[in-house]
This record gives structure tokens, C-alpha cells and sequence, in this order.
């Protein structure tokens, strides 16, 4: 248990935050006049970037010393998320693109590696960060920072931008905003609004949703350790854990299937 465990308040208090590193320091700017929007939640990064590393690392492994004989078991889990992926896209994204099904399967797997830090000890990887770099606070849940789910929307909107520019052209795109839902002059400010509105929901509800329900899971765990004694513990966590594990995969599978939702419509001409 973490030190700082003098009172439920404090202890709830300080799994709520951040290990952060502040850019004004290093741009020269007036500390006390800055928003936080030049700081850094440096735990969300580094462990977003470290599950990324181990992914790609073990997925290289075992496409080198894949066979066509008997698989071994760690291929047919890999072949088995693939195949689910692929079947997946294939229903939704009727369009002829080679980046989709890889995007898709890059998010399916990224995001539910960041949701499954929640399974770990909430005390354990902070204490051993306190214990071995001093470290005063660490959050190993990327997917509860709302940084981080806004960041991948982000991209997922940059694509949706681009594609449907790229089928419809700048022109065709306006038009697509302009003339929408209702195809009249008149309606045109209208039209505007509306369909700004709506694409800009995109991201904003792909991001708000994945941080919603990973930022409650993991304060759901934080709640239990901080307000029970240890038996209440082990009696509540192991069967929030459990059921934790749906919430995992299936906020990675929305994530994954709003995607290619999303950027089927945008191969959609206008």
C-alpha cells in the first residue's frame, strides 16, 4: 500500500493524479499566466508508448517463426484476432482501401491493451515507481486519459478529412456540407451547422466514450481500494475484474467499429 494512505480522501486524491512534466519551464514562459495545456501527462505517454513497443515486438516475433504446419498457440490467438478484424471491416467498409483493415486492427489492439492496465493491482506499479524512481504519482491507464483518447480520435478525423476530400474533392466536400440534409439555397446556413455539427461529434464521441468508461472502471478500483478494508477488497475486486474484462474488449471493438464506420461514410460520394 502507498504511503500516502493517511486518509480515503488523500488516497483516492492521489491516484487521481498525473505524473507530469510542465513545457513552460522549457519554453520561458510566465508559469502563473499559462493554461496546463503545455503540460505533459508523461505516465499516459510512456506507457501508451511501451504496450505499442511490446505489441509490435511480439508481433514480429511470431510472424518470423510462423509455420504452415501446427501453429503454435500464440499465432492462432494472433490469426484468431485478425481473422476477427478482417471479418469485421469486410461487413462494414464496403469500399476498396488496403489501410483500413490495418488501422482497425491497429486500434482494436492498442486500445484494449491500454484498458487492460486496469486489470493490474492499483497500488502495485505506483508503489514500485515510488519505491525504485521516487516517482510521486503514476497513472498506468492511457485509455483514462482524456489526452490520449482525444489524440487517436484526432487522427481518426484527420483520415476522415482526407478521404472524403480525396473521393469528393474540396468541392464536393463543401457541397456535401452545404446542400445537406436539406438540398435548397435557402437552407444552406443550415445545412452548415448541422453537418459541421455532426462531424465534429466524431472525435468528440469517440474519445469521450472510450475515457468515460475507462476513467469510471478505474475510479470503481480506486473506490474499492481506498474505502474498504482488505477482505472487502479481494471480495469486490475480483468480481468487478472479471466483469471489467467485458468492458475492456468491447470499448476497444466500438472503438474499432465506429472507425471504419466513419471512414466508409467518408468514402461515400456526395
Amino acid at each position: 500500500m502507498l504511503e500516502i494512505k493517511n486518509t480515503s480522501q488523500e488516497y483516492i486524491g492521489h491516484h487521481l493524479y498525473h505524473l507530469q512534466l510542465n513545457l513552460n519551464t522549457f519554453l520561458w514562459m510566465d508559469t502563473e499566466n499559462t493554461s496546463s495545456f503545455w503540460v505533459l501527462n508523461v505516465d499516459s505517454i510512456f506507457f501508451a508508448t511501451l504496450l505499442a513497443i511490446l505489441f509490435l515486438l511480439i508481433v514480429g516475433r511470431v510472424a518470423k517463426m510462423a509455420t504452415c504446419g501446427v501453429p503454435t498457440k500464440i499465432q492462432m490467438f494472433i490469426e484468431l484476432i485478425i481473422l476477427f478484424v478482417d471479418s469485421n471491416v469486410k461487413d462494414i467498409f464496403h469500399g476498396k482501401n488496403k489501410l483500413i483493415a490495418p488501422l482497425s486492427m491497429t486500434i482494436f489492439v492498442w486500445v484494449c491493451l491500454m484498458n487492460a492496465m486496469d486489470l493490474f493491482p492499483i497500488d502495485l506499479l505506483p508503489y514500485v515507481a515510488q519505491l525504485t524512481l521516487g516517482l510521486p504519482f503514476l497513472r498506468v491507464v492511457p485509455s483514462a486519459d482524456i489526452n490520449i483518447t482525444s489524440s487517436i480520435a484526432l487522427n481518426v478525423f484527420i483520415l476522415i478529412v482526407y478521404y472524403n476530400i480525396y473521393t469528393n474533392g474540396i468541392r464536393g466536400c463543401i457541397k456535401g456540407l452545404i446542400c445537406h440534409p436539406f438540398n435548397h439555397p435557402v437552407w444552406i446556413p443550415v445545412n452548415l451547422i448541422l453537418e459541421t455539427i455532426s462531424l465534429l461529434s466524431k472525435p468528440v464521441s469517440l474519445s469521450l466514450r472510450l475515457f468515460g468508461n475507462m476513467y469510471s472502471g478505474e475510479l470503481i478500483f480506486i473506490l474499492i481500494s481506498g474505502l474498504l478494508p482488505w477482505w472487502g477488497q479481494w471480495a469486490l475486486s475480483l468480481p468487478w475484474a472479471i466483469f471489467h474484462i467485458v468492458i475492456i474488449i468491447l470499448q476497444a471493438f466500438i472503438f474499432m467499429v465506429l472507425t471504419v464506420i466513419y471512414l466508409s461514410t467518408a468514402h461515400d460520394p456526395c
